[in-house]
């Protein structure tokens, strides 16, 4: 290889203009809140989240900025928030199940996934118990969707087995329900 006399490139200039943090005060963060929700239904733990990632993104540009202050304006509007239901975590969380159970997704997936958004345990199990759903026809479903199982081509069907039946119960299914669907022709 012959030596270049062109100079390396100046990684530097070539680095993306980041934009500085806007100051964080309770009237910019009820700003944002307000404009998250009018976008997004949200449970109480999910909207605390986003608030505390822009603070938190403030707070690296600007170290004498008071971080627990701050988090203590985004406690007292979640506390108005509610108050004003404009957040309901069993609001929130009565649409995620009907959307997630006519998505065909079971109960195990739709538990977890709430749980990582902060809603309560009891809540969803007392939403649940009131929906009417059967598994295996979920478990169908989502076979469907995905073309496996009964709805892969018949030639394909003995060589994927061992694939489909890890991906029904990846995705939160019973093994009992899992093995039904697979044996259905």
């Amino acid at each position: 290889m012959i030596p270049s006399n062109n100079p390396p490139p100046n990684f530097a200039s070539q680095t993306k203009y980041r934009r500085k943090a806007k100051k964080i005060t309770p009237q910019r963060l009820k700003n944002i809140a307000l404009y998250y929700l009018k976008r997004f239904e949200s449970s109480t733990e999910n909207l605390r989240s986003v608030l505390q990632k822009r603070i938190n993104a403030y707070a690296r540009e600007n170290p004498d900025f008071n971080k627990a202050e701050a988090y203590q304006w985004t406690e007292d509007l979640l506390n108005d928030f509610e108050r004003l239901h404009y957040l309901d975590d069993s609001r929130y969380a009565e649409i995620k199940i009907r959307s997630y159970l006519n998505a065909g997704k079971p109960a195990r997936y739709i538990q977890n996934k709430l749980k990582e958004k902060g809603v309560d345990e009891q809540i969803v199990s007392a939403i649940l118990s009131e929906q009417e759903y059967d598994p295996r026809e979920m478990a169908l479903k989502f076979a469907q969707k995905k073309k496996i199982g009964p709805f892969r081509a018949e030639d394909q069907r003995r060589a994927y087995r061992q694939k489909d039946m890890g991906t029904l119960i990846r995705a939160g299914f019973d093994y009992d329900i899992v093995m039904d669907i697979l044996s259905t022709t």
